[in-house]
Formats: C-alpha cells, sequence, structure tokens
C-alpha cells in the first residue's frame, strides 16, 4: 500500500483519542465502575468499529475498483470532511462539557460492539478512511484488512486513555486551558494526516 502509513496513523491516532461518542462512554464507564468494569467496553469498541471497517471497505470494493473517478470523489469527500472534524476538534472545549451518555450497568464487549453500527462518527470515519487511504488498482480488500487491524491497534490504548482519565486521572486535562491545547493539537495533528494522501 503506497499511502504514506504515517499519515494514516496520525490520522487513526487524532480519530480515537480526540472527543467522540465512544470516548465519552468509555470515560463515564470507568469514572462509575473502574478500570477493570472499562474494559469489555475498550475492547468491543475496538474490534467492532475494525469489523465495521472492514465490512463498509469490502462492500465499497467493487464500486471503487470499478470507477477511478468514484474513488477520487469520494477520497476529496472525506478529506474535506476530515478536515472539518479537525476543526471542530481544535474548537471542542472540555469533555465533560459534552453530554454524557447515562452508564447504569458497565456497557460490555457486545453492546460496545453494536453501537458501531449506531455512532454516526464511527459510519463517517468508515467510509472516510476506505475513501482516502486506499488506491485503485491495487488488492481494496486487502489494504481495508491492514487499516482496519491498524485503526484496532491505535484504538485501544486511545481508548484506555480514556478510561484512566475517567478513573481519576484527569487532572492534568481537567484544566479548561490545558483541554483546549490538546484539541488545537489533536486538530493539527487530524488535519496535517490528510495532506499526503490526498497529493498522492
Amino acid at each position: 500500500m503506497s499511502t504514506d502509513l504515517l499519515a494514516f496513523l496520525g490520522f487513526a491516532f487524532a480519530a480515537s483519542a480526540t472527543p467522540g461518542p465512544n470516548n465519552i462512554m468509555t470515560l463515564a464507564t470507568a469514572a462509575r465502575h473502574g478500570l477493570r468494569a472499562t474494559l469489555p467496553l475498550i475492547l468491543g469498541v475496538a474490534l467492532g468499529f475494525g469489523f465495521m471497517l472492514t465490512v463498509i471497505g469490502t462492500g465499497l470494493a467493487q464500486p471503487l475498483a470499478s470507477h477511478a473517478g468514484l474513488h477520487t470523489a469520494l477520497r476529496w469527500a472525506g478529506a474535506a470532511w476530515m478536515l472539518l472534524l479537525a476543526w471542530q476538534i481544535a474548537r471542542a472545549g472540555s469533555p465533560a462539557a459534552a453530554e454524557s451518555p447515562r452508564v447504569g450497568a458497565p456497557v460490555g464487549f457486545w453492546g460496545a460492539c453494536a453501537f458501531q453500527w449506531v455512532n454516526p462518527k464511527a459510519w463517517i470515519l468508515a467510509v472516510a478512511t476506505t475513501a482516502t487511504y486506499t488506491l485503485p488498482g491495487e488488492n481494496l480488500t486487502a489494504q481495508v484488512l491492514v487499516l482496519a487491524g491498524l485503526f484496532m491497534l491505535v484504538t485501544l490504548p486511545s481508548l484506555g486513555a480514556w478510561a484512566l482519565l475517567g478513573a481519576g486521572s484527569s487532572q492534568w486535562l481537567a484544566s479548561p486551558r490545558r483541554m483546549r491545547a490538546f484539541n488545537i493539537a489533536m486538530g493539527l495533528l487530524l488535519a496535517a494526516s490528510v495532506v499526503p494522501a490526498v497529493l498522492e
């Protein structure tokens, strides 16, 4: 795969580490139930999104392989959406200000897997990843499997960090100024990760 691997890893890290439904759910669960009870949720999000990305990516394989123009259009659309997301991330406030899902019993592995299919950020990320970080003329299924595997590996420590924040180690990012700096850094990383993929 000729797409810049470092660019994709930067995108995957920024997309999985910055505030979103999965992160807020992880934060809230860890805050209420502790780290151990949050581990099935973390594994469910990572594997569930990897499966979702594989299904969506391989489902797009035939039309993308048959129509290079469609692939290019989707690549630019995905890049545009990611730049918009980068702007929104950079302007975001503290995740504590966001509306957290109510947490009763801890969300389990299968619940977290199923949640990906109703998570709009996951849908957009799966389509944008396939369109932006794959190349026509190569084995698209193999590319999607590699991307899904890398995304899962990056998601695990990212969600783990959010679980740590929720479990009580959020003192440093509790400062609005520090959270603002973190969000700006993540937004810039996300924007920078788009450039090499679009220019190929």
